[in-house]
């Protein structure tokens, strides 16, 4: 599995901006091996991060390929003040499993939290 952060910092945003990032959502949505996302905003709502999860490397690379992705990746300094992009491999994922996330949960050590 693997993850792309998007970490960005909002400028103004306009029809065009809005038009395609539907359009990017409906393409991360349609392509195979998408698992989904999650959002994250700073305490003073300044910087952003949308990271996404795919279930391979091939997956993610057939997504940044989308002609709507590209245009918004040449166009970025339109809407935004500034991004950073981090693509991680996601090796380990636990908790008490309290609550679904998208990666799947090893199971854990409840008096350690030490994976098994």
């Amino acid at each position: 599995m693997f993850s792309a952060a998007f970490i960005f910092e909002p400028g103004t945003y306009d029809e065009r901006f809005m038009t395609l990032d539907a359009s990017i959502e409906a393409a991360a949505l349609a392509t195979p091996g998408y698992m989904g996302r999650e959002t994250w905003q700073s305490e003073d709502a300044k910087r952003f991060n949308a990271t996404y999860y795919w279930a391979d490397l091939d997956a993610l690379k057939v997504f940044s390929k989308n002609p709507d992705h590209q245009e918004a990746k040449r166009n970025y300094q339109l809407w935004y003040k500034g991004f950073h992009i981090v693509i991680s491999e996601v090796i380990r994922s636990y908790g008490d499993n309290a609550f679904c996330h998208i990666t799947p949960n090893d199971r854990t050590t409840p008096s350690t939290g030490d994976t098994l």
